[in-house]
């Protein structure tokens, strides 16, 4: 426990006002541009106060981007990571800490090995097998000469082939794949005392009635908090749908069409750069991720610290 001093609490203070600005100062910019037109957000000084343009640029900004639909395909992206990534956490952390089996360590630190390789780390081969996502198997089948035995006998060439590109499993299942949730739920199972899971089985619950009706009810806010996690997550990508989505018509998500809006020579063509109608897209673009971490922020909290058991 560090005790608290006037002189420590000042300090403190001076951190966190500090780190306010540091944060809050370039919001500021952003928002302060979005308000101006187009001569003003381009001339010299830099305008430190708001204009009067802010709702025309955003039209213009939501227009020229076509944000309607990449705000559509964003949400449903994010949602699907959402609910895979609880349902695939929940589960995987279940069978590591109620079940007992040979290799189960073994299991959870090939899982936590995952951490230290981001999908950046892994985009190369995760491309691959998103472009098709049966090569493992026709490798397996390749190696043991099935594919060679099928062909012989039958004359048929088998050649298995599911392309995830341009496709939302495409864009969902790579970020599912991560051991984040399964650490953090793993960490609160733990804590589950042995006595509520043998009042459980006392009560003649099963595993599957156990983990609904008694874990599931206690893991609120454990759901809450990486909820919120991996929705920021998912909405904020990048690079993956930059990869995987040629067809933005049907796929585009909002933070690689906002990107478009960013002023450069092949946007702009020599031109004024238009940094009024980047800045209004990306308060646009700001809004559901900061929308959602205000809602759930009594949830979120109590989920990372684990006290509301």
């Amino acid at each position: 426990m560090i005790g608290r001093t006037p002189l420590l609490n000042i300090a403190t203070h001076v951190i966190l006002v500090f780190g306010l600005i540091v944060i809050l100062v370039p919001i500021w910019l952003a928002f302060v541009a979005a308000t101006q037109t187009l001569q003003a957000v381009n001339s010299a000084p830099v305008e430190f106060w708001p204009g009067d343009q802010l709702w025309v640029n955003l039209r213009e900004a939501w227009a020229a981007s076509d944000f309607g639909p990449k705000f559509v395909n964003t949400l449903i992206v994010a949602t699907g990571v959402v609910i895979g990534k609880i349902t695939l956490a929940c589960i995987t952390a279940f069978a590591l800490v109620f079940f007992n089996f040979r290799g189960r360590m073994l299991i959870f630190w090939m899982i936590f090995i995952t951490l230290m390789l981001p999908l950046e780390v892994r985009i190369v081969p995760t491309y691959a097998v998103a472009a098709n996502a049966l090569t493992p198997f026709q490798t397996i089948m390749d190696w043991t000469g099935i594919t060679w035995l099928i062909n012989t006998l039958s004359g048929v060439e088998v050649a298995l082939e599911w392309n995830l590109l341009n496709s939302y499993t495409g864009l969902i299942l790579p970020l599912v794949a991560t051991a984040t949730g399964t650490f953090l739920y793993r960490q609160f199972f733990l804590t589950i005392p042995d006595e509520l899971v043998e009042a459980a089985r006392m009560d003649g619950a099963g595993p599957m009635r156990f983990l609904w009706d008694v874990l599931i009810p206690l893991s609120k806010t454990n759901i809450a908090a990486l909820a919120t996690i991996m929705f920021v997550y998912a909405w904020n990508q990048y690079l993956w749908p930059l990869l995987v989505v040629t067809d933005r018509a049907n796929y585009g998500m909002v933070v690689v069409q906002l990107s478009d809006l960013v002023p450069d020579q092949l946007t702009t063509g020599g031109g004024t750069p238009t940094w009024h109608l980047a800045m209004a897209a990306t308060l646009v673009v700001m809004l559901p991720p900061i929308a959602i971490v205000i809602l759930m922020q009594r949830w979120f909290v109590r989920g990372l610290i684990n006290t509301d058991k």
